[in-house]
């Protein structure tokens, strides 16, 4: 008879998937033998903190209808964080407090969903845990439209991510192409120190259009003359040049091609701004062609929309996996992703110990990248191609997509007629 609890919680950026795999969670603790309720953390480990916690297992319990609604909601369902907890031997006063409520809730396994700063909680919980010598199940679950977390083929909510960036850039395409003049569009994609979201540009070239005609990846140092010429060269034969940089492009010394990197985030991670309108006032200053750039900014990131089913059939099933793997008693580790084909395409599932994962980055493979660095190779492709396969059958009421109702996250949010 059932009769443990377990938690589950976002951090991070949001994603197109993330809610996928809370799904997921909530469909395996259903399925348990072992786990009677799973409650949710709102606002990540913030949550914990601030006794901000609800009860998942009574909301969506025998209503497959909105369990397959917060499937295709974009954005995170529980809210999210970026806070960072303290190294615990410098201060351990939040881990006893959220260890304080994990016994209060009779909990033994805690999901965490989310990115590189994600497994860091992931880590520290862990070692916590192993310190004092809880039994409590700490499993991270991947997210991140970055593609950046190790010993996981890909990462959920990459796939939906590339999906819209390759879709958007053949849409510029056509939009360009109206034009019978000389033009540049450049379009910023995030990526701070991984350029996978920014190749995953190329997916939109096909028979008629070879756009975008350059990539940038900060995998590869950023040369301005070597830009310059590239944009010339292909001027001399293309009335209209799309290019795909990433945010996080930098020169031979390291400094980010930003308007604004003065200011950093909780993890000390810089926040960058204005990559695409510095290779455009690049352009203005050395060309003379009309030029514009794009930030596509969250758009990539929360167009649900246009989610790859693939990629949220696998959070799902990573969100199983997860409570699968709470009950055999693994704990200190993420979920994970191993490619088992590529035609057809297959995966498995399996985990890797956190400590392998946490603050490490999976950079794009530069035997992947061509050798002027403005281009990439068709192993990438063939990498990239599964990943975005597959509509998702979302709802739609009065011209809108149907979404889960989150006014448990906003605060003077409601609409004016409703205040």
């Amino acid at each position: 008879m059932k009769q443990i609890n377990c938690m589950v919680a976002q951090s991070g950026g949001p994603t197109a998937a993330i809610n996928a795999s809370l799904a997921g969670v909530i469909s395996g603790v259903t399925k348990s033998q072992k786990y009677n309720t799973v409650y949710g953390s709102i606002n990540g480990v913030l949550g914990l903190l601030h006794d901000h916690i609800i009860n998942l297992t009574e909301k969506f319990a025998g209503n497959e209808k909105m369990l397959e609604t917060l499937k295709y909601t974009p954005a995170m369902y529980l809210g999210s964080c970026r806070y960072k907890l303290p190294d615990f031997l410098d201060d351990d006063s939040a881990y006893i407090f959220i260890f304080q409520k994990f016994e209060a809730l009779n909990i033994k396994a805690f999901f965490y969903i989310g990115g590189n700063d994600s497994m860091d909680t992931v880590l520290k919980l862990s070692n916590y845990a192993k310190k004092i010598g809880s039994d409590v199940r700490i499993i991270g679950i991947p997210k991140t439209i970055d593609n950046d977390l190790m010993m996981t083929d890909h990462t959920p909510g990459f796939g939906s991510a590339a999906k819209y960036i390759a879709s958007s850039i053949l849409e510029i395409a056509h939009d360009t192409f109206i034009y019978a003049v000389k033009s540049v569009t450049i379009v910023e994609i995030m990526g701070r120190d991984a350029g996978w979201l920014t190749a995953a540009s190329a997916l939109a070239r096909n028979e008629y259009s070879a756009a975008p005609h350059l990539i940038y990846l900060p995998e590869v140092a950023f040369d301005k003359d070597a830009f310059l010429s590239d944009v010339k060269r292909l001027l001399e034969t293309t009335d209209n040049v799309i290019i795909a940089i990433s945010e996080g492009i930098h020169d031979a010394d390291g400094n980010y091609i930003s308007a604004s990197t003065s200011s950093t985030d909780t993890f000390g991670h810089s926040q960058l701004s204005g990559a695409g309108k510095c290779l455009e006032y690049m352009i203005k200053e050395n060309i003379n062609v009309k030029v514009r750039s794009i930030e596509v900014n969250v758009l990539q990131r929360c167009a649900a929309h246009l989610a790859s089913k693939t990629d949220l059939d696998e959070s799902f099933l990573l969100g199983e996996k997860a409570v699968l793997l709470a009950e055999e008693g693994i704990t200190a580790s993420m979920v994970t992703l191993s490619r088992t084909g590529d035609n057809p395409y297959t995966v498995s599932y399996d985990y890797a110990r956190i400590d392998e994962i946490a603050n490490e980055a999976k950079s794009v493979p530069l035997a992947w990248i061509n050798e002027k660095g403005n281009d990439i190779k068709e192993p990438l492709l063939t990498y990239l191609r599964p990943l975005i396969q597959g509509e998702v059958p979302v709802s739609f009421e009065n011209g809108l997509p149907v979404y889960m109702n989150v006014s448990h996250l906003a605060k003077g949010n409601a609409p004016m007629n409703q205040l």
